[in-house]
């Protein structure tokens, strides 16, 4: 299974991540407790070798493209409302975050078709992710997630009830893995993706 740490801001943090085997890390360029610095992230970048997210709420076309050349970053994650127009003009590997109220969020998925993946995150008014709020079992329910990354509350002590109950293509896991915003513990973080690769 996929596994991405994400509001990456300190580079021991995303040595770690790497070591203990996530598959990627994120970058918050975005406002939140957890957003990080251009120069920041180009530093950590240089001494990761797995992929590099960057994740942007509503950014404009040109910021987003010439953060991903500083940072080398390899894939876009996007939480605001871009079209699948601004995802075909931007191009390279994307995942479109979807914030998961009722049914009805779940609606225009379907129009991204050119994109790698889906995000799922929970609804929380007025934040656009890194909530640690859980998504409703209930909207997930006969859902088919082999191509969704699901987002929204995932920690350590919860991870074993979430892959009993669902078969993401990946997970995606920020606040469940802090001591304080930004900041991950070592100990949960290598729990957690200790947990998830035994499962495959």
């Amino acid at each position: 299974m996929w596994l991405k740490i994400c509001g990456i801001t300190r580079s021991e943090d995303a040595i770690r991540a790497e070591e203990y085997g996530a598959d990627a890390i994120g970058f918050v360029f975005a406002d939140s407790p957890r957003q990080i610095d251009v120069a920041t992230a180009a530093n950590i970048s240089r001494n990761i070798r797995i992929p590099r997210v960057g994740v942007f709420v509503n950014a404009e076309l040109r910021e987003i493209l010439e953060i991903r050349k500083q940072c080398g970053l390899d894939i876009i994650q996007l939480h605001g409302d871009e079209s699948p127009g601004f995802c075909d003009a931007l191009g390279g590997t994307i995942i479109k975050a979807f914030r998961v109220k009722n049914k009805e969020s779940l609606a225009k998925m379907d129009s991204y078709t050119k994109i790698w993946k889906i995000l799922l995150d929970a609804y929380v008014p007025g934040q656009s992710g890194g909530t640690g709020k859980r998504i409703d079992s209930r909207l997930l329910a006969k859902m088919d997630l082999s191509n969704i990354i699901l987002a929204g509350g995932i920690r350590p002590d919860n991870i074993n009830s979430i892959l009993q109950k669902y078969a993401p293509f990946g997970l995606d896991v920020s606040s469940g893995l802090e001591g304080s915003p930004g900041v991950k513990n070592i100990k949960k973080m290598k729990n957690l993706i200790n947990t998830v690769k035994k499962r495959g």
